[in-house]
């Protein structure tokens, strides 16, 4: 029981870091989207 619980910890150690990155770009590309969608708005507000 101990090796399950043990290699249960061990695969969220390593995984954890790989979808923090993950999830890093995904909001990035969010923020990029909508950054543009404010740029149109604006442009078709003039």
């Amino acid at each position: 029981m101990k090796r399950v619980i043990n290699l249960f910890v061990l695969a969220a150690v390593l995984v954890a870091p790989a979808l923090a990155l993950v999830g890093c770009n995904t909001m990035e590309g969010v923020g990029r989207d909508v950054e543009r969608a404010g740029e149109w708005t604006q442009e078709k507000a003039k």
